[in-house]
């Protein structure tokens, strides 16, 4: 009976919501350190050498810093998320491993956009890659939000919606990027920037939902 109770404490922490959460941390982090193992230059260089092969690896040095962003959103995203999450369930583990599958696949696409970005077919499989990233973090947030049960603490709705919106202004964005690379590769990756002014407005509407919630809560 005691071993009963034991063997059911550890599947329950196997599947808990810290231990998840955990994983997750690890997989961003070990993808953030993966994006920066090509930028390197060679050694025994002359001057002019030097500064060519600095202009070189400049590409690399954008594509790191750009996919540094994207994952740390999602990170962000995904960790803020999960405060209010006490228990996960098989949907919920699915979509999590789902998403971390592709977080640790994004250095494939951060290459091939530092070593072919003018290619439209670099330019669509990034975009494409970032694009089902948000979709699947979409969905967990969609299946959390509809299951209360799994939740500690019941986010108000209205800080759920502007998690969604900005969730699905980013697929949005990503996936027009997709075709638009086969007409321009670089007006596709200057349309990425619409992300900016978007994340910006549902940032400043997060902190603003965030901070009324959080006074409601002190209300006595």
């Amino acid at each position: 009976m005691n071993g009963g109770r034991k063997l059911q404490k550890l599947r329950d922490d196997e599947g808990s919501a810290d231990r998840l959460l955990a994983l997750s941390d690890g997989v961003f982090a070990i993808a953030m350190t993966l994006l920066a193992l090509d930028i390197a230059l060679p050694g025994g260089l002359d001057s002019a050498g030097f500064a060519q092969a600095l202009r070189d690896v400049m590409p690399k040095v954008w594509a790191y810093a750009l996919s540094l962003l994207v994952i740390a959103a999602f990170w962000r995203g995904h960790y803020q998320l999960f405060q209010c999450v006490r228990e996960v369930d098989g949907a919920v583990i699915r979509l999590v491993l789902l998403g971390l599958g592709l977080v640790a696949l994004m250095p494939f696409p951060t290459t091939l956009l530092a070593e072919y970005g003018d290619l439209p077919q670099a330019v669509s499989i990034y975009s494409g890659a970032v694009a089902v990233m948000g979709a699947v973090q979409l969905a967990l947030t969609l299946v959390l939000w509809k299951r209360p049960w799994l939740a500690s603490e019941a986010l108000p709705d209205r800080i759920v919606r502007n998690d969604v919106l900005d969730l699905a202004g980013t697929v949005l964005v990503f996936v027009t990027a997709v075709p638009l690379a086969f007409v321009s590769p670089t007006g596709a990756k200057l349309w990425w920037a619409v992300l900016i002014p978007l994340r910006v407005v549902t940032g400043r509407r997060d902190r603003r939902l965030r901070m009324e919630a959080q006074r409601g809560a002190d209300t006595p």
